[in-house]
Order: C-alpha cells, then structure tokens, then sequence
C-alpha cells in the first residue's frame, strides 16, 4: 500500500514540473505554454482521488516595447479545456532570478485587482480581457512578465514576455582638453571628451576625424584609444562618456573632430545624434618664417603700412624687428607705421626665437618703397591781372618717386598738359581760377596741385539783352542787363526803375523792373555801364505780346483758305477729267434712264439746272432734247 501511494505523488509532483515549464520562441512569433494535460489514475474508494483530465493554452506577445513615459499594453490569452467557470488569471514579474513576485490579478468574470508593495502599485492594472496596462513606464519597469492562469481541474500554465524601455539621449556634448597638446611625444594625450546623457538603453559613442570613423580602441598602449565610462543615473537612464586620446602630428593641426551617440528605439531602429564639431590646439615648434607686406597697393606718403611677421610653428614665438640694422619696435608678430613719409624707405628685418627649435633660421625682410611727389611750383605764383585783349604765361613743375603727369585745368577742363600754361587775346571770360595739377599714375591718389587767379580789367561790356514783353500798355515789365568789366561796373537805367544787382561768375547783372509806358514801348529802355576804363549802353525793346499772336492767328487762316481752294479747284478738274474719259456715272443713258424713269431703285435722282449752257460749260456737251 505504502509503494503505490509514493508511486502516485511521484507522477503527480511530474505533471505539476511539466504544466510549469515555460517554452520561449523566437521573438517573431506569439509564446504559447503547452498544454497540460492531467490525467489522475482510478484508485480505491477510500483514496478520494478522482479519474479527470485536462487542457490550459496561455498566450501572450513575446516582446512589448515602448518609450519612458508612455503607457505599456500586455496582452495576456488563454484557452481552457474543458471549461472552468473559477478561472483565474495573474500577472508576476521576475524581480530577481528564481524569484517572482505578482503584481495583479484577475478572475473570469470577477473584477481585477494590483498588488501592493510591488515596483509597478499605483501604475498597473488588468483589464477585463486580461491585458496588463503600465502607466507612465519607467526605464526600472524592465522585467521578464510572466501570465499565469489557474482553470481548476484544467490545471495551471503560464507564458513569459519581455518589457523593452526606450528613451533617445541628449545630444552629445564636446569639449576640447584644456591641457596643451604637444607633437613629438611618446606617449599618447587626451584631445577631446565626448558625453551623452539619459538615454536607454544604454548608448554607445563613435568618435569621427574629418567626418572619417575611428576605430573602437581600448587598448591604451596604442597611438589612439579610447577611454569610455557609464553612469546609471536615478532615473534609470544611461549617461556615456568617452575620453579620445592621441599622439598627434602636425597634420592634425586642421583637423576636425565629432562624435556621436548611436542609440536603439523601438521597431529595432538604430539612430544617431551628432556633436559639434572642434578643432584641437596642438604645439609644435617652428621650422620656417614669413615676413609680408599687408598693403594691397603701392605706398605712398600719408599711409599706414602694417607688415606680419609669422611663422608656421603654434604658439607664434616671439619676434624682433630691425630697420636697416637698428632695432624697432612691433606689436606681436605686426609692425605698423602711421602716415609714412619718405624717410620710412629701407629694409626691414624681423627674427623669431623659438627655443623648441634654436637652430631653425626664422627671420624675413622686406624693401619698404614710399612713393612721393613734391609740392607742385607755379611762375609766377602770385595773382595776375591783365587787361582786356593782352595775354598772360604760367609755368608749372613738381618732382616725385616715379614718371608723373603735370597738366593745367580750370573747372574740369584740361586746358595743357605740358606744365605750360599760354592764354593769349583774353576776354573777360577767361578770368578765373586756375589749378595745376601733378600726378603719379603708377600710384592711385598720390597728387599734388595748386593754384592762381586771373583777374582781366578793361572797360564794360553788355552782353545781347533780351526784350521785354508785355500783355498790353501800362503792365509791369521786367529786363535784364548783363555786362562785363573790372573793376565792376556802375549800371544806369533809363527810364528808372525798381532795380537790383546781382554778381553770376565774372558779369554783373542788374534787373530793373517798371511801366510799360507809350514811351517805353515807343522808345525801349536804355542800360547803361561804365567804370574807370569806359563805358557802354544797350536799348531794350518792350513790345506786345498779343499783336504778334492775332497776327500769328491771321497768317493761320489764310494759309488754311489758300489750301482749301487750291483743293478745291483739283477737285473740278478731277470730275472734268473723268467725264472726258466718259468714266462718270452719270453719262448719256444714266441721263435717259432718269428722264424716262426707267431705273430699278425706289429712288430717284434728278439733276436740273436753270441754263443748259452752264451744264454744256461744265460737261463741254450741248444741252440734250432728251433732258
């Protein structure tokens, strides 16, 4: 009795491992526990075991992913067989290996409930069709969840799945090492630290050289590796960072280095966030200097020259300069001079010192040219004062670093350019001012000029007025009177008016203003000039403006009769013309048609004249017996 008793619980206690065990298929496919099938043996009536079987099918998704914050959905679904009416269906997470602890609950048909003291209180519940809903998901939510169902008799099975939590890093930060950097060491520095922070899961970083990936090297005995570290923050978020450590060359001095995070999100995606982009401050020593000329365009007096001194080492090393030998002063690697004359000529040397590398020659020159051109000489150089109709000479000269130009002009008209000025026959509007002007086209701006007045003294002389015109007898007129001469010259109106004086270039103009009187427009008014060395008078004339346009619009009309007769008297020979050539409609049988009414139209023209010898004049026909 005792032997069949323990061979019973034995082949029970193997039907319960087996509806225990959990089958795990590839993530592609839904989970499905086996079904358990229970078969209790036929045993004696006192032994209050009874002949059953059984069936449990659990199903769920084997991997549910979803971002922090969001909301998590496990479906859980069961089949039982045969049916139970105390079904009962929980929900455990694997807090740690080989140990579970439940987190909700639910019974067919009953209301579901969540456990207390568990991660997931206060977040979690089980819905009517069994699915497990997470709230605000955490990335700590990360468990193995287990749906168990218990049908009674049926027996009990469960399925596993996995919660996946994702969260995109922030964009990486770089930054360059504050610590110098030096070419020529044997053991490698770091250039440049790369940090990403919260992300999950956790990320990885990529370092990149002129947009060019570096391999992931840990190893420190190479030239470059890098050294990576993780937090796990409170918050269960991942932050990455990684030192890149290089020994560099010289040819790394232009060089641009990034990195980026790469990172996983749902759906199996692999994405990336790039950094800035930074360049790295290396020292290496010096091997050759240059000494240039930052003008653009020729020296000349009065600039500012500024000249670089520079060298192809980092940090610049210092520097010296010399003019000619002697030292002088400079501002870094620059050496300025403020409006330079012709002294500043010479040769200017600078010298850099860079004691990484003593023996390297690093020094330059530079011939410094200043341009010139001397004040410009004018013969004579006073004013000059000629009398009307003599003639007057000027010579001008300069000198200057380079060929140069000497040309005379007054206003913008070139009047020589030869440096000879000869104005023969002078008129008074040859009185003026005068410049010479020296040049140095090579040199853009580098000029010098000056200048002499003319001043022409004779008698007055009135320039061609113009007549006055007036709308009729009586009206106001204004005339003008302009004349030349030095001294000025004193103006005298007859008749008298309100009069002003005015001075336009070398003339002086006066304007009088008054009656138009029967004897002003009889007479006109007289101008009057005269000064030490003469004098001169003018008669303006005043007429009317009307008389000339009624005489205007009378010529108009007889032109237009001349026209209109003349095309009139075409016109008579154009018919008699015709009717010769007996091309007129109106001929002899037109003519009988009308007398004898014989015509088509409803209308009837009909051309009757008082003597038949006009129409006979008109048409050189004899009057008709038929008309």
């Amino acid at each position: 009795m005792d032997g069949i008793t323990f061979g019973r619980a034995s082949l029970l206690c193997t039907l319960l491992l087996w509806a225990l065990q959990v089958y795990q298929f590839p993530l592609d496919y839904v989970v499905k526990a086996p079904a358990v099938d229970y078969q209790c043996l036929e045993m004696e009536e006192d032994d209050m075991v009874p002949v059953c079987s059984g069936d449990v099918t659990v199903t769920v998704v084997p991997k549910v992913e979803v971002l922090k914050d969001e909301t998590a959905k496990l479906p859980c679904t069961y089949t039982v067989s045969p049916s139970s009416s105390n079904t009962v269906v929980e929900w455990y997470i694997d807090e740690q290996p080989g140990t579970r602890k439940r987190v909700a609950f639910r019974s067919a048909g009953g209301e579901g409930k969540s456990d207390e003291g568990t991660p997931l209180s206060g977040r979690v519940t089980i819905g009517e069709d069994f699915t497990l809903t997470i709230l605000s998901v955490k990335p700590s939510d990360e468990f193995i969840f287990s749906c168990q169902v218990t049908a009674g008799p049926a027996g009990v099975n469960d399925a596993s799945t996995k919660l996946k939590v994702f969260f995109a890093p922030e964009k990486p930060d770089i930054k360059a090492s504050n610590q110098a950097i030096y070419v020529g060491g044997t053991d490698s520095s770091e250039i440049s630290i790369c940090v990403a922070r919260n992300g999950h899961p956790q990320p990885r970083i990529i370092w990149f050289k002129d947009d060019q990936p570096l391999p992931e090297v840990k190893d420190m005995k190479e030239k470059t590796y890098m050294v990576s570290s993780v937090v796990k923050e409170a918050s269960g978020l991942y932050t990455i960072k990684s030192s890149l450590n290089m020994q560099p060359t010289k040819a790394d001095k232009d060089s641009v280095f990034q990195c980026t995070v790469e990172y996983s999100m749902p759906g199996d995606q692999i994405k990336q966030k790039k950094s800035d982009s930074i360049t790295i401050n290396i020292n290496y020593p010096s091997e050759t200097a240059t000494f240039k000329l930052l003008n653009t365009s020729p020296v000349k007096e009065g600039d500012n020259v500024t000249m670089k001194c520079e060298t192809d080492g980092n940090p610049q090393p210092e520097f010296e300069f010399t003019k000619d030998g002697k030292p002088i002063v400079g501002q870094g690697g620059l050496l300025m001079l403020k409006s330079v004359k012709r002294t500043d000529v010479g040769e200017y040397m600078c010298t850099a010192i860079d004691y990484d590398n003593i023996e390297a020659d690093l020094s330059g020159k530079i011939s410094l040219t200043v341009h010139y051109i001397d004040p410009v000489m004018v013969t004579p150089a006073e004013p000059q004062v000629v009398m009307f109709g003599g003639k007057v000479d000027w010579q001008c000269k300069t000198k200057a670093s380079a060929q140069h130009t000497v040309h005379w002009k007054k206003g913008s008209e070139v009047l020589s350019q030869d440096g000879t000025l000869l104005i023969e026959h002078v008129s008074y509007d040859k009185a003026g001012e005068y410049m010479c002007v020296g040049a140095v086209p090579s040199v853009p701006g580098l000029t010098a000029q000056a200048s002499v007045n003319l001043t022409v003294k004779g008698k007055p002389l009135i320039e061609t007025p113009a007549a006055g015109v007036v709308g009729k007898e009586g009206e106001m007129v204004t005339l003008k009177c302009s004349a030349y001469g030095s001294p000025a010259p004193q103006f005298t109106w007859e008749p008298s008016g309100k009069e002003s004086v005015s001075v336009e270039g070398n003339k002086v103009v006066s304007t009088v203003t008054l009656q138009a009187t029967a004897e002003v427009m009889k007479n006109g008014v007289t101008c009057k000039v005269s000064n030490e060395h003469g004098k001169d008078s003018k008669t303006l004339l005043v007429s009317l403006q009307r008389a000339d346009q009624h005489q205007g619009g009378s010529s108009a009309v007889v032109i237009a009769v001349v026209v209109c007769v003349l095309l009139l008297l075409l016109l008579v020979a154009l018919i008699y013309f015709l009717n010769k050539k007996s091309k007129l409609p109106c001929g002899k049988k037109d003519k009988k048609e009308v007398a004898s009414g014989e015509v088509n139209s409803d209308i009837v023209v009909e051309m009757k004249t008082d003597k038949a010898n006009e129409e006979a004049g008109l048409l050189n026909k004899r009057p008709s017996t038929e008309q």
